[in-house]
């Protein structure tokens, strides 16, 4: 039966199931005493959703506290063997497939190299296939626990009721691969297992405001580096983020030539593959027939060696000139979206890190208007090179929150829980 504002009895048990089980995912452990004045439920509400979730194995006991001249207090904690998610990186290099279980701890991974291959789709269908077999296989974990897949690409996502995610990466030359349908066709895995599809940076946006650095923030960018350069808006509005194509902002009119065709872009010059390029352009000497991380690290390297050697004059001229470009760029988020951080994340960006990051500050300071400039921190991500592949598990982790830890059909009701 639906009341006035239209909300039926399973709508408001399933509310009430979430309320519990996001305060105990994100706050737990935590007593029944301490969850209702923190869900603002009842007693009688609390110890009926926690009878639930424990018959559903979503949630056990973590143990006892003492309480205040009384019993002690039994506490709560959501279980990890209440589910298993498989997050999966599409990265520059490398494919990376790992396996958590429901408190994102890791059981599995495994990584798969893209560099001879490119982003050939069948090549990265492939990976993707054969790295989900082999993490269940570690495991010992039967396809049909999974609560769902996620997956975080390079470029747009949008989505259709025929193929499900179609993703549109101009830079990977990709256009409108129906990768999910792809992926049903290809993988072993039963039907019911959904797959959860988004753009990488939202997914690494997605790690880092709910276990990362940008917890308790009402308002983030966060920015991954890669060959390819990417970001992500966190707002109240936007809860689980939307993602920025900011890799091809212009910030030279008629400037060098980006892989997505136009003139000019940020990509163009901080992407990782361009910095090398540049850095050789100018006389530098990127060590040969190695991989862009390999070939970041020797610029590193270059510019700031070890001890008494003596700095590439090159190379950091080239470092300086990035960090305007991308504190240029940084600048053009803070003056839009006046966020209370920016945090930089991905392989490039972790390499780069401290050392990169007060010139890259002094030049967002000095292209930034003043008063949002003053507001904003700006420092790198707290979650690592996994970053994306545990923003592309907690995917089907939110969709299972939202539910209230009822499981959906694939594909029912999917934006309520990305966003």
């Amino acid at each position: 039966m639906a009341g006035r504002n239209g909300r039926t009895v399973r709508d408001l048990r399933r509310g009430n199931r979430a309320a519990v089980l996001r305060r105990l995912y994100f706050d737990g452990p935590m007593s029944r005493f301490e969850l209702a004045p923190a869900t603002g439920l009842s007693g009688g509400s609390i110890s009926n959703v926690v009878a639930e979730l424990v018959e559903d194995h979503l949630v056990e006991e973590a143990g006892t506290v003492e309480s205040d001249g009384g019993r002690p207090r039994t506490l709560l904690r959501v279980a990890p063997s209440g589910g298993h998610m498989i997050g999966v990186d599409v990265g520059e290099t490398r494919v990376r497939v790992e396996l958590f279980d429901l408190t994102l701890t890791e059981l599995a991974r495994t990584e798969r190299p893209l560099e001879h291959h490119g982003y050939d789709v069948e090549v990265v269908v492939g990976h993707i296939r054969d790295g989900i077999a082999e993490v269940l296989a570690d495991t010992d974990i039967a396809p049909e626990q999974l609560l769902g897949v996620g997956i975080g690409v390079p470029g747009i996502v949008a989505r259709t009721p025929e193929q499900g995610a179609v993703v549109h990466g101009q830079t990977m030359g990709w256009d409108a691969v129906p990768l999910e349908s792809l992926l049903r066709s290809t993988c072993e895995l039963p039907g019911s297992v959904p797959y959860f599809i988004d753009n990488g940076a939202r997914t690494l946006g997605q790690a880092e405001l709910w276990f990362g650095a940008g917890r308790g923030c009402r308002n983030a960018v966060v920015v991954l580096f890669g060959s390819g350069i990417g970001a992500c808006l966190v707002t109240e509005e936007v809860e689980y983020g939307r993602p920025l194509e900011w890799g091809h902002v212009t910030v030279q009119v008629r400037g060098r030539r980006c892989r997505c065709g136009a003139l000019g872009c940020l990509e163009a010059y901080a992407g990782a593959g361009a910095l090398i390029d540049r850095w050789r352009e100018a006389g530098g000497h990127p060590p040969e027939g190695t991989d862009e991380e390999t070939a970041l690290a020797a610029l590193l390297a270059a510019a700031h060696p070890a001890e008494d050697a003596e700095a590439d004059p090159v190379a950091l001229a080239v470092l300086e000139e990035t960090a305007e470009y991308v504190g240029a760029g940084l600048s053009d988020l803070v003056n839009l979206f006046q966020p209370e951080r920016i945090l930089i994340g991905g392989w490039a960006g972790l390499q780069l890190g401290p050392r990169f990051l007060p010139a890259v500050r002094r030049y967002a300071d000095a292209y930034a208007l003043r008063h949002p400039a003053e507001r904003v921190s700006i420092d790198l991500g707290k979650l690592g090179p996994d970053a994306v592949t545990v923003g592309a598990a907690s995917l089907p982790l939110a969709d299972l929150l939202a539910r209230g830890g009822r499981r959906g059909a694939p594909g029912q009701d999917r934006q309520s829980a990305t966003g």
